[in-house]
């Protein structure tokens, strides 16, 4: 479908259409008003009847010539401008309207005559429009001929349906000739159009003069409204044309807009560049053609809406009707300009659209989800297989995220290709999807840690998953920065994975760690250093381990190793087993503290660790340890607070047992200053509130 968006792509098998209104070749007769009087003329009126006999001409002969003797006194008025159907052609800049001046009624002199009516005739049948304006002066003469009452009622009736169906021969010729516009030669043209406009002022003088006559009403004969007529019809045999259908690629709904859509951009843009230079001002030529293709697109899409669509007839139609059609067409570089002021409005109701548009965002909100649950379960599929993940660029790989974004982001862009306003309505939608999908992500790969531990591939599609979070991370973080709630809501699913995903990676070595760690107080920190120099080293040995994490997502695991090192480091402190009563014991356990607080920092930010704000736990505690004044000791624990908020009276309990040449009232005066602080904190990184006191 979105191969549709490409609006000038063509169709395999349509043969190109030229840039003009390529009328149909074959002609078609137009409906009239007056089709069925002119049809009725042209039967009485047969071959035979258009030319008078020898006994009818010479009576029409005396006839006139006693008419004209009983005018003497009027001026005889020669038909030699008659002839001229045109009296000069435009000068180039004057304007472009071809409708003729109002000429008074004209009978014939004595000296010249009208052709008769087998000479119009024939004149007719070759396409010679001149005869129009002799025509008309025939139609003049016999509207005289009735007013002055000198015929019988049968001849003028027989009379006129001679002059009809002259008419109807002209009226064909003039339409045909108007049907293919751009095949006419630019003379022939203008002489049709001058035909029309002729024809139009003499319907309005006809209207506007006295009634009454013995003749039959033949006007008005409303050419300019049969011209219109066959523009309607013109665009129905252009957009109709038959597509070509293949078995793959659009569907046959699909090529058939697409190919009604180029085609009136073609058509409406050789009518602007070809026709309306010729065409008078009057005509409104662009408004006409403009209108009836317009007219039929829309006519062609109500009728589709009317049945149950499928979901891809329904985004079709929304392209077509928001974007394609006002966009592509209506507001095209070429013809902006002449359609401002047409206003054809939209192809659909404001109505239809709505509905349409609430199908449109159930329909892909529901494959969105489906889609999405599906791609997570054949990665758990994957997992529990122990089939191995991926590896790019050295690091495990899962496609998965790649595959959400995805489904997501095209979902998005459909909806933004109809409307903008659509794509905020969908993108809202989307973001609940995919906060849901998150958390089902989040609980199958919870099922995987605890289920599939002795699994070959375990640890590496562990690793595989946590870099697939920095996918998803990036993407959220990019699509919807401007979302903050939404956005924290996303990422908290992503949070856990990565927690739950190093917990299982760094269980193995923090169990290594621990006999490690109770070393310090079994030898009552006798020899600090060389222990965490032995702790220091069985990290290290087991960090390539984890060399296929991402760049960023390794440092983070060493953010959680220095955590975990200063944590343990802190425990084995409280556990009240180190009683120091002088002054100088317990600064020589805070140089000690001080020492390894330098060493696990430097290891750590070596690595990779980011935690500065871990610098300061050990040392600080340190300087706790040391001070021997109340008041100093007191500052220090309250700018300490403010370091580490989840710093409890138990932890300060178990820091200043060490001090053993503290009072009773001292500790208590200590131990105040966290009433003083204490309030809604809350630790941006939790460090105390991992730590459980007695």
């Amino acid at each position: 479908m979105l191969k549709m968006m490409t609006f000038f792509q063509g169709l395999p098998g349509e043969r190109p259409v030229p840039g003009a209104v390529d009328f149909p070749r074959s002609p078609q007769k137009l409906p009239s008003t007056s089709e069925g009087e002119s049809e009725a003329s042209m039967s009485e009126a047969s071959s035979e009847d258009l030319v008078p006999s020898p006994e009818t001409g010479a009576a029409l002969e005396r006839d006139e010539e006693r008419a004209a003797k009983k005018e003497k006194k009027k001026k005889s008025k020669g038909l030699s401008s008659m002839l001229k159907v045109f009296k000069g052609r435009r000068k180039k800049g004057q304007p472009s309207s071809v409708e003729p001046e109002a000429e008074p009624n004209a009978s014939p002199g004595l000296d010249s005559r009208l052709p008769t009516v087998e000479e119009l005739k024939v004149d007719l049948e070759h396409g010679r429009l001149e005869a129009a304006r002799p025509l008309l002066a025939l139609e003049r003469e016999l509207l005289e001929t009735a007013a002055a009452g000198r015929l019988s009622d049968q001849e003028l009736v027989r009379r006129q349906s001679k002059v009809e169906a002259l008419y109807a021969l002209l009226r064909d010729q003039v339409l045909g000739v108007l049907r293919r516009p751009l095949e006419a030669a630019p003379e022939q043209l203008r002489q049709a159009l001058a035909v029309v406009a002729e024809q139009e002022l003499e319907d309005r003088q006809v209207a506007a003069g006295p009634g009454g006559s013995a003749l039959a009403p033949t006007r008005p004969r409303h050419w300019l409204q049969l011209w219109r007529r066959g523009v309607t019809q013109a665009a129905e045999e252009r957009l109709s044309q038959p597509v070509a259908t293949g078995a793959e690629g659009p569907s046959a709904a699909e090529r058939t807009f697409l190919h009604m859509g180029r085609t009136m951009k073609e058509d409406l843009e050789a009518v602007v560049e070809r026709l309306k230079p010729l065409f008078p001002a009057e005509f409104h030529v662009v408004a006409a053609y403009a209108e009836s293709y317009h007219q039929y697109f829309a006519a062609q899409l109500a009728a589709m809406a009317q049945f149950e669509l499928c979901e891809r007839d329904t985004y079709m139609l929304l392209v077509w009707v928001q974007n394609l059609y006002p966009n592509d067409i209506i507001n095209s570089p070429k013809l902006a300009g002449e359609l401002q002021g047409i206003r054809l409005g939209s192809l659909l109701p404001p109505k239809q659209i709505r509905l349409l548009e609430a199908t449109f965002l159930s329909n892909e909100v529901a494959n969105v989800k489906e889609l999405m649950a599906r791609a997570l379960e054949l990665e758990s599929q994957r997992w529990a297989q122990d089939v191995p993940p991926q590896r790019l660029d050295g690091h495990c790989h899962s496609e998965l995220a790649i595959d959400v974004i995805q489904i997501v982001s095209q979902s998005q862009a459909k909806a933004e290709s109809i409307t903008s306003d659509l794509g905020v309505q969908i993108r809202q939608v989307l973001l609940l999807e995919l906060a849901g999908f998150l958390r089902s992500y989040q609980r199958a790969f919870d099922d995987f840690l605890e289920r599939y531990k002795q699994l070959k591939n375990y640890r590496a599609n562990v690793i595989a998953n946590i870099n697939n979070c920095l996918s998803f991370r990036a993407s959220v973080e990019q699509r919807w920065q401007t979302l903050q709630d939404t956005h924290s809501h996303l990422l908290v699913p992503l949070n856990e994975i990565k927690t739950h995903g190093f917990d299982s990676l760094l269980q193995n070595l923090f169990l290594d760690l621990k006999p490690l760690f109770k070393r310090f107080t079994q030898t009552r920190w006798s020899a600090p250093v060389e222990i965490l120099e032995e702790i220091l080293a069985t990290v290290s040995e087991r960090l390539p381990e984890f060399s296929e994490l991402q760049d960023s997502v390794r440092k983070e695991l060493m953010e959680a190793v220095h955590l975990h090192l200063v944590k343990e480091y802190i425990i084995r402190l409280s556990k009240r087993r180190l009683i120091l009563k002088t002054a100088e014991q317990q600064q020589q356990l805070a140089r000690h503290i001080l020492s390894n607080a330098d060493l696990i920092h430097c290891f750590c930010t070596q690595n990779g660790s980011s935690a500065n704000w871990l610098s300061l736990a050990l040392p600080r505690l340190a300087e706790i340890i040391c001070l021997q004044d109340l008041n100093a000791i007191k500052i220090e624990v309250a700018t300490y607070v403010t370091w580490y908020p989840d710093f409890s009276k138990g932890h300060l309990n178990a820091i200043l047992a060490i001090k053993g040449n503290l009072s009773s009232s001292e500790v208590r005066s200590i131990r105040s200053i966290l009433d003083i602080n204490t309030g809604p904190h809350e630790s941006t990184h939790p460090l105390f509130s991992l730590i459980r006191v007695g």
